[in-house]
């Protein structure tokens, strides 16, 4: 059995099938592990979801801030946003369907057996992957159940952005959704910041560091991540796997074959 774990689709539903046609994929023994975003930006997130839940028990799946907010439009919480091109999929007659499938899923995912973990946003230095591992229990619980909206709506917002400073559960449910998938630099005491996208080379502010150069887990623990376009997929910490190589921006759709490390990547299909 291989393990194939993909960087962000965002509705790349082309390339998804030209990249799964590359490496041979096989329903009956193998496996892909989707780091989140499945949806949004691109030309097919319907097509796309139908896809990844037509491979049952072979797909595995972390949201991503994208998925949430999709989950949240669909419950009439918030708005679509202006570059997203989820109308089809909104006005889909499985479209329920696909949203109860959607919400059942993580955070966060263990690859078996192994100190190696994927997110969408990464692991943040505040925590160790354990506590990723129950705060994801924590947030998949809320959602999957029958105070989804309650909580979908309780996400939005950019405080607290330190764990320490999380006290009842909506604030320890936000803090856990903003870290394991929005995430990409925070300051130097851990804390999230959220309004820088770049590459860490083209950062000019001194006070902030991507949060795997601040992690004290990185060290001993595998984590593999998408969210981060503007990596695209060069990190230099042997223990990371950055896998959105901005299919959605004219870059190219990418994936690791775990065993033996191997990347496997399509172009965007302009």
């Amino acid at each position: 059995m291989a393990i194939y774990l993909l960087g962000d689709i965002q509705g790349c539903h082309t390339e998804l099938c030209q990249l799964m046609k590359l490496v041979n994929f096989d329903l009956n023994t193998d496996q892909i592990w989707f780091t989140g975003d499945l949806v949004a930006r691109g030309p097919d997130s319907l097509a796309t979801l139908r896809l990844i839940k037509s491979l049952g028990n072979s797909a595995k799946v972390v949201l991503g801030n994208h998925d949430l907010h999709l989950l949240a439009v669909h419950a009439g919480i918030k708005k679509v946003k202006r570059n997203d091109l989820v109308d089809e999929l909104l006005n889909s007659s499985d479209i329920d369907e696909l949203m109860d499938w959607l919400a059942q899923y993580p955070l966060v995912e263990q690859l078996p057996n192994e100190n190696a973990y994927m997110s969408h946003a990464g692991l943040p230095p505040e925590w160790q992957p354990e506590d990723a591992l129950a705060q994801s229990n924590f947030v998949q619980e809320r959602i999957s159940g029958s105070e989804r909206n309650h909580w979908l709506n309780s996400m939005y917002g950019n405080t607290p952005n330190s764990w320490c400073n999380a006290q009842t559960e909506e604030e320890k449910f936000r803090y856990s959704v903003n870290a394991l998938t929005r995430m990409r630099f925070c300051f130097s005491d851990g804390s999230l910041e959220f309004t820088s996208k770049g590459s860490p080379i083209d950062n000019q502010d001194t006070n902030l560091s991507p949060w795997f150069k601040l992690s004290k887990s990185i060290g001993t623990t595998q984590w593999v991540f998408g969210h981060w376009a503007s990596l695209n997929g060069e990190v230099d910490n042997p223990n990371i796997y950055a896998l959105d190589t901005g299919c959605v921006w004219g870059g190219r759709l990418t994936m690791l074959r775990w065993h033996d490390k191997k990347i496997f990547s399509v172009p965007a299909q302009l």
